[in-house]
């Protein structure tokens, strides 16, 4: 078959056919659309009919083609790391206009995965010096991964949350997007979330256990005046806001996305 027959008959949308044909022939997008006529070897048929097999059954472009844009970066993704989202990059936003992308900070990401947040904040911000956490070591392995196809300079650690960090460390800055999903919500049994890992997306209880314990020992590693920031569920801002105030955080507020959603909340340590 052609490249045209061959995308004219893919059950997906054109979109994803295309993309799935582009990584199964490792043509561009140019290529596909002025060489249409020409026909697909066998192998490059064969991996292309594998790839809408796997999407058919449900699972993601991203871990189909390995990798997913952020931040106008693409990132590498595997089955052990959560999928970059565009709601994510709110975080990234308030934590530059709030630390100031020229000034010297010492910022830290808990729960990394596959790095998104830590190497774009090190990137858009080359003054700060930026640490990140996770407790998966296959998680880690994407995270300097992407730290080095995109050169970034990230301090990696294998832990949970602050456990791994040197008892003297702190930081201007702490942000996270922890898992926040109930462990009851319909969410996690449709979608993309199906393939994603479980352990990334649910604390297994109420969603906030992470959150809690992330704010409960902010205070002992934030330097006076810095700020932790959280994502979190869109009916979790006024549970984030009394977590934070009980943690001792001062100027507590939660951020919308574009939806208008509650997306972020973040607080500051006194002076």
């Amino acid at each position: 078959m052609t490249i045209q027959e061959t995308l004219r008959a893919c059950p997906l949308v054109r979109l994803d056919a295309r993309l799935l044909l582009m990584a199964a022939t490792g043509f561009d997008r140019m290529y596909l659309l002025a060489h249409d006529d020409e026909s697909l070897t066998v192998a490059q048929q064969s991996a292309f009919d594998a790839l809408v097999a796997r999407r058919m059954a449900g699972e993601p472009i991203a871990y189909l083609l390995g990798q997913r844009e952020f931040y106008g970066r693409m990132f590498a993704v595997t089955l052990d790391v959560l999928i970059p989202r565009p709601e994510t990059e709110h975080l990234v936003d308030a934590a530059l206009l709030k630390i100031g992308r020229e000034r010297a900070a010492y910022v830290l990401d808990l729960g990394c995965g596959s790095g998104a947040i830590a190497v774009t904040l090190a990137l858009e911000a080359p003054q700060w010096q930026v640490a990140a956490v996770d407790l998966s070591a296959a998680a880690l392995q994407v995270s300097v991964h992407n730290a080095a196809q995109l050169g970034a300079k990230v301090a990696f650690r294998e832990g949970s949350w602050y456990v791994p960090l040197p008892e003297t460390s702190r930081f201007d800055l702490i942000v996270s997007n922890p898992p926040y999903i109930h462990q009851d919500d319909h969410h996690l049994q449709e979608g993309d979330v199906r393939f994603e890992p479980r352990m990334a997306l649910t604390d297994g209880a109420d969603g906030l256990s992470c959150l809690r314990a992330i704010a409960a020992g902010a205070l002992a590693r934030l330097l006076p005046g810095g700020y932790l920031m959280v994502e979190h569920g869109y009916d979790q801002g006024e549970a984030c806001r009394k977590l934070f105030s009980e943690a001792g955080l001062l100027a507590v507020e939660t951020l919308p996305d574009l939806a208008g959603l509650d997306r972020v909340t973040l607080g500051c340590a006194p002076q």
